[in-house]
């Protein structure tokens, strides 16, 4: 049964446990402490005490983001309590990524939000006094703001104020390392900045036209276009070049795949929400050394690496980005040719976190994401329920039992993954040519082949080389063909 309104919007108790859920989680079990890519992202965080004052000098209402010292704002409408809270924790956690330090958390019950102020005026009021009272200087809004409503909800609270899209923009920001990744960031920022740039009065306008400026209209018109027209045409500039260049990049991600393609080797792709431990499974099934961390978004540029079937089958792990509740479209439409990896993949293995509180919300999220990625969902998808050993056993079995197939394992401790590796060889595709012959030995490289890319029934040694009787791809087997003489392969 639902709490009245009374007792969440004011709880302490309700407060002190969203601000719990998240403290002291730079690390986690497994985590490395002097892994030097997880020193770099700590020195990288936000410096204690930097200044944010709203009225900075400057010409476009988007600002690079500093966050600090923040206060928490969601609204409660059509879920439940239980949902409400849970999202706040997450927008805690995400805060915490982008390097702040929460307060305080206010969450109002209301249908919809207000079209001027998101909270209404009444509650903006209170928010400005809680602001003032902790000692804010920012304000995260869980929900996606209105250029108006965050500029009014700044007047009202005297503080900054962003919403959920700026804090993961931020991080994004923050953690992308390769060049293809930044120009990603980079574009999702600009396409998100362009709708709410901002002037700071009347200096900034060039041009005018009727009654402008209390019927100031013959004498007012500027020579030009206006400062925020400028400055969106200069975003637009960037913008353009930021596609070419990430369209330049597309071909040696293609060349990639199809050399792969070529070889035969079957891909896995590793997708899930966002912390699901994702590059914990990868370290794990590929004995990798991917940078782990319990934070949201530790991977933004896609990983591949090398591992092997429980029967010895070579194939591919391509670790993703993770995903969110509301990603940001930005995010996916600058990230979209990053996520084709999927849509390449001859599997999915989907990871959910069994230990969060509504792992079904985020195999939900995980969905409406791959719902916009071409093929992804045609893909055999093989739902991983990961953290088996810190999850309750009732809330996991439950989980289990509503996805037939659903495997539960740990990548910390190593729960499961015998099983893991047997499931995804059976998933993946197997060789169709059967092939009995005897290959030479100066061609030891296709015998090579044959054991990472095909199935060898049976291997002896002959004077003439290698006798092989095997399963192969149409490819593998038309080498080793020619290899033979070019004659049928016959067993001798």
């Amino acid at each position: 049964m639902d709490r009245p309104e009374s007792d969440f919007e004011n709880s302490d108790e309700r407060i002190a446990s969203i601000l719990a859920s998240f403290a002291g989680t730079a690390l986690g079990p497994g985590d490395d402490p002097d892994s030097p890519d997880l020193a770099d992202r700590a020195a990288a965080g936000r410096v204690s005490g930097l200044s944010t004052e709203r009225a900075d000098v400057s010409e476009v209402e988007y600002r690079k983001l500093r966050l600090e010292r923040v206060v928490l704002v969601g609204l409660w409408g059509s879920g439940t309590l239980a949902d409400a809270e849970t999202s706040l924790r997450e927008l805690a956690a995400l805060a915490q990524t982008a390097g702040s330090e929460v307060l305080d958390v206010m969450l109002q019950r209301r249908d919809r939000p207000d079209p001027a102020t998101y909270l209404g005026s009444g509650k903006a009021a209170e928010l400005g006094q809680l602001v003032a009272t902790v000692g804010a200087d920012t304000v995260i809004v869980d929900g996606d703001l209105a250029p108006s409503q965050r500029r009014a909800l700044e007047d009202a609270v005297d503080a900054k104020v962003v919403d959920r899209t700026a804090v993961i923009l931020d991080i994004f920001a923050q953690h992308a390392q390769s060049k293809e990744g930044k120009a990603q960031v980079e574009l999702a920022q600009m396409e998100y900045m362009l709708p709410r740039l901002r002037g700071w009065g009347e200096s900034m306008s060039r041009q005018a036209g009727g009654r402008v400026a209390g019927g100031a209209g013959i004498g007012s018109r500027g020579p030009g276009e206006t400062k925020i027209e400028l400055d969106r045409r200069r975003i637009r500039t960037r913008m353009a070049r930021l596609r070419r260049e990430l369209a330049a990049m597309a071909p040696a991600r293609q060349t990639r795949r199809a050399g792969r393609r070529r070889s035969a080797v079957p891909s896995v792709a590793i997708v899930g929400y966002t912390n699901a431990g994702k590059s914990s499974l990868l370290n794990r099934l590929a004995e990798a050394d991917v940078l782990v961390g319990n934070a949201l978004f530790a991977t933004l540029d896609p990983t591949v690496r090398r591992a092997e079937t429980a029967d010895g089958r070579v194939f591919t792990l391509t670790d993703t980005v993770g995903f969110v509740r509301d990603l940001p479209h930005e995010l996916v439409e600058a990230f979209r040719s990053t996520l084709e990896e999927v849509g390449e993949a001859d599997l999915v293995v989907h990871v959910v976190d069994s230990a969060h509180d509504d792992p079904e919300g985020q195999i939900r999220a995980v969905h409406e994401v791959m719902d916009g990625i071409e093929g992804a969902r045609e893909i055999p998808e093989l739902l991983v329920a990961n953290k088996a050993d810190v999850a309750d056993p009732a809330a996991l079995a439950a989980l289990i039992g509503r996805h037939p197939g659903a495997l539960a394992v740990s990548a910390r401790t190593g729960e499961g993954l015998d099983s893991l590796r047997e499931r995804i060889g059976e998933a993946l595709p197997r060789p169709r040519i059967d092939v009995d012959i005897v290959v030479p030995f100066s061609r030891g490289d296709l015998v090579s082949r044959v054991h990472e890319q095909g199935e060898v029934l049976s291997q002896d040694y002959l004077p003439a080389g290698t006798h092989l009787i095997a399963r192969v791809d149409p490819a593998l087997a038309a080498q080793l063909t020619a290899s033979a003489g070019g004659g049928e392969p016959t067993r001798p």
